[in-house]
């Protein structure tokens, strides 16, 4: 536990700013909140930067409310991942500037930050239907203080859409390649920089795709060094990393 939390009770305590009952709550509640159905990380956002993420994806819109009620008291902004509309609908009323972000599929409550860096990220798609991955990725990498640029439907169907860009891809610190089908996006970014790429395969493509495996198994079997592969379709994951890499130092 961070003594300077302590310190700062003790002395909220001491100048009877806070009761000692209410300083008690909240020393029991700082590691994590037990709410029955979920166990909410506190200490997160001491350990690694971030707060805790409210992942929408098999919860019910009450226990989504609940956890982000609990997030929201201690946090300047959280967000909700793989979040439906009617999920925003269903808990916008209970927030004050709380967004939903339709091409990323994700919720944001509270303001996002300054960039605290001038570096960027570059956020690549190979086509139109990768953009629900890659606007996660970019949304999550801006959570973290990092300035995004994005460029997307550059795939490897049409080469010179992507070559045409070459200086603002050269110009990042970190870039996100996003592609579904074959998934070769990534190696050929690869091999036109000097900067880490993190490849993120989606679930997009037609039959032997098999929902996204294809483009996996390309990404882990590029010849192409520089290249660290996430999950089928995890731009959270990605976007992660990158403000992590893209911070530096700095965090």
């Amino acid at each position: 536990m961070d003594s300077t939390i302590i310190k700062s009770l003790l002395e909220q305590v001491g100048n009877g700013t806070i009761s000692p009952d209410d300083a008690y709550k909240h020393l029991k509640n700082l590691p994590y909140e037990n709410i029955d159905f979920a166990r909410i990380d506190h200490h997160r956002a001491m350990r690694t930067g971030q707060p805790e993420v409210i992942l929408c994806q098999g919860k019910s819109n009450e226990q989504i409310m609940r956890i982000a009620e609990i997030l929201t008291e201690k946090n300047r902004l959280i967000l909700a991942t793989r979040a439906e509309r009617a999920t925003y609908d269903y808990i916008k009323d209970s927030f004050s500037n709380i967004e939903y972000h339709e091409h990323g599929r994700l919720i944001s409550i509270g303001k996002f930050p300054e960039p605290v860096t001038e570096r960027y990220i570059l956020v690549a798609t190979g086509g139109t239907s990768d953009i629900p991955a890659a606007e996660e990725a970019a949304l999550t990498a801006m959570a973290m203080g990092s300035s995004v640029t994005r460029l997307y439907d550059v795939g490897v169907a049409g080469l010179h859409r992507l070559l045409s860009h070459i200086d603002t891809i050269r110009g990042a610190s970190v870039i996100i390649a996003v592609a579904g089908m074959e998934g070769a996006l990534p190696s050929l970014i690869a091999g036109l920089v000097e900067r880490p790429v993190i490849a993120v395969p989606t679930s997009v493509g037609y039959g032997a795709n098999f929902q996204g495996l294809s483009a996996l198994l390309t990404m882990l079997n590029s010849c192409a060094p520089g290249i660290a592969t996430v999950n089928i379709d995890n731009g959270f994951g990605a976007g992660y990393m990158a403000a992590v890499i893209n911070r530096g130092n700095l965090v």
